[in-house]
């Protein structure tokens, strides 16, 4: 029988992975395989069938907040992002530029994955979509065909005090009323956010008013905001400035959103050029390039990833309304005829949803926004907006439009020349329709960002994690060895990694206790730990694979690892 001097030993050895700890006594040093089999003549505990699965042994199914997304605010995600290296302010050491944003390690993966989900989706696992990629620079006439330099606009107001600029619809105001005897004291102005804020917000102002007009405590009626562009003159007459808290915000005017650049050695009128407000467009005039050279048919369409970049008057919310940003896009061509587009328009709405669903956005977090009347553009038949729940309140997300041939059209009375589609069975010659799903790809990476925060509770300790789906997660497998200073076990642990990394991108971290690595990895999201033993090496070749979300672990012989991975990660 063992003594339990020996026992002792052998359990904390096990428990806390310390065989690195400097011991280097043959006598006190036995194998993982030797250490297990002494435990179990020794003890009636559960048995721990790796010196990696040991740190969580003993552990509960953890216990999830289901109101953490709740009560967290756009200042945590921000500071959440910058910390992880997801997201940086652009030119941070110059003070940074507003409504520009650099990608990090982190976020520069996570950006390429959902990019390369999206192509997979929509282009490679479908037989009638084909990608382009056009300049982001377009002949200027595009964009006098398109409407963009006459009408591409939003409506902004200035402070005559501060020189601030604000986008109209974004500002919202409110009368503040007396409930008592319906006498109005003044007006409040809040920046667009949720409507608790919005009303928090209000609710100081009015406070102030009340107290200036010696109305101090009296109740007041509920706020009916409305944005600045619905409001008289008289009314903006009354209406304070977020700059100075006085009135002095002059009436709406537009103010468009192109940016303006000079092509060639000449600054004169001759050589004004834009960058492009939208892909969309580059789409539509290479949509007679595309009919000649791939052998499509209607209905059929044309996806493109790419920059935009649009002067916003405040951008704001972090990534969600930025300066520069990226769009995927698709102009899907169908048919002409009223009963023709609604169904196609349907069904791009459902294949929307269920992609955003694939890549682990929170099923209970999106909604719809359908268009209508006023809300829908001149040329539009209809448009839905698939939204997601910010934490600054519900904004558009992903918009499925149905444009009829609007920009088609268009382009063909600027450029003279002929896009309209033959139709070799019914031999008849007409304009497509339009169906243009439409997804900011900065957009929807904030929204998986706050989709994937996460606390929960195990073993009575508080963990902060980000459950990224597997398929968009920036690291897909963090790969420990158990110690960092025995030759054969960070051997095999190597060959497992560079092994992995021809296939995902994969993290190396042989640095503090298994459990700590285990929270680092949970940190910026990898889905899948795997540890290398003393058992791996010594006795079963197998490795223990712990998974992010349930922190559950199995054991799976070494050979098998990258079929399991696959099947986890890729689907197949």
């Amino acid at each position: 029988m063992p003594s339990y001097r020996n026992v002792a030993l052998a359990m904390f050895l096990t428990l806390h992975g310390a065989l690195g700890f400097g011991l280097r006594t043959s006598s006190l040093i036995a194998s993982s395989a030797s250490l297990r089999r002494t435990m179990s003549k020794a003890t009636t505990t559960t048995a721990i069938y790796s010196t990696a699965e040991a740190t969580e042994s003993e552990k509960k199914t953890p216990i999830k907040n289901e109101e953490a997304y709740s009560k967290v605010k756009m200042e945590d995600i921000v500071s959440l992002c910058k910390r992880r290296g997801i997201i940086f302010p652009s030119s941070e050491i110059y003070n940074g530029f507003a409504g520009f944003f650099d990608y990090g390690p982190l976020g520069s993966e996570l950006k390429k994955n959902v990019k390369d989900n999206f192509w997979r989706h929509f282009v490679q696992r479908r037989e009638d979509v084909v990608g382009i990629d056009s300049s982001i620079i377009h002949n200027p006439t595009t964009w006098q065909s398109s409407g963009h330099l006459d009408g591409f606009s939003d409506p902004m107001v200035d402070c005559k005090e501060t020189k601030l600029r604000y986008r109209a619809d974004q500002l919202f105001c409110a009368p503040v009323t007396v409930e008592e005897c319906g006498t109005t004291v003044g007006f409040v102005c809040v920046l667009e956010a949720n409507d608790e804020d919005m009303v928090k917000a209000a609710k100081k102002q009015a406070k102030k008013l009340l107290k200036e007009s010696d109305r101090k405590g009296q109740a007041i009626q509920p706020f009916a905001f409305k944005d600045l562009t619905q409001v008289s003159e008289e009314e903006m007459g009354q209406i304070p400035s977020p700059g100075s808290g006085k009135p002095t915000l002059t009436m709406p005017r537009d103010f468009n959103l192109m940016f303006q650049t000079n092509v060639g050695a000449m600054q004169d009128g001759s050589s004004v050029a834009y960058l492009r407000p939208e892909t969309a467009q580059g789409i539509f005039i290479n949509y007679k390039n595309v009919i000649g050279t791939s052998r499509q048919k209607l209905p059929f369409g044309i996806a493109q990833i790419g920059k935009a970049f649009r002067n916003e008057i405040t951008p704001r919310n972090f990534i969600f309304r930025s300066r520069e940003f990226e769009q995927m896009e698709i102009e899907y061509f169908i048919p002409p005829g009223d009963d023709v587009w609604q169904p196609f328009h349907e069904k791009w709405i459902a294949d929307s949803k269920a992609f955003l669903e694939t890549v682990g956005l929170r099923e209970d977090l999106m909604g719809y926004d359908i268009h209508e009347g006023d809300g829908l553009a001149h040329y539009a038949r209809a448009c839905t907006d698939i939204t997601f729940k910010f934490p600054f309140g519900e904004q558009e997300l992903m918009g499925i439009a149905a444009r009829g041939n609007f920009d088609l059209t268009s382009h063909t009375e600027g450029s003279g020349k002929t896009l309209d589609y033959f139709d070799e069975e019914t031999k008849e010659k007409f304009i497509p329709h339009v169906i243009e799903p439409s997804l900011g790809v900065d957009r929807l990476i904030l929204a998986l960002i706050c989709s994937a925060y996460a606390e929960d509770e195990v073993n009575g300790e508080k963990r902060n994690y980000l459950s990224f789906h597997p398929s968009i997660a920036p690291v897909k497998v963090s790969v420990l060895p158990l110690v960092k200073n025995k030759e054969p076990l960070v051997k095999a642990a190597r060959e497992l990694f560079e092994k992995l990394q021809m296939r995902w991108n994969v993290q190396w971290d042989q640095t503090g206790a298994i459990g700590r690595r285990y929270r680092r990895a949970d940190e910026i999201g990898v889905p899948f730990c795997v540890t290398v033993d003393f058992e791996t090496i010594e006795d079963d070749g197998a490795v223990t694979i712990r998974d992010r979300d349930t922190t559950e672990q199995v054991r799976i012989p070494i050979d098998e690892v990258v079929p399991y991975l696959s099947k986890m990660i890729d689907g197949y």
